[in-house]
């Protein structure tokens, strides 16, 4: 089981507030947030 340090734990809160930032509602963070999970998918493959 891999622990995650407090600084990264911020700094995934502060992408987080920077995706957020530009959103005008939550559907629209949920597809952000969706583009950035299937691109990184695809550099893992």
């Amino acid at each position: 089981m891999e622990v995650m340090t407090d600084k990264q734990y911020d700094g995934i809160l502060q992408m987080i507030g920077m995706i957020l930032e530009g959103c005008k509602d939550l559907d629209e963070a949920k597809k952000k947030i969706d583009e950035l999970r299937e691109g990184k998918k695809e550099k893992a493959e």
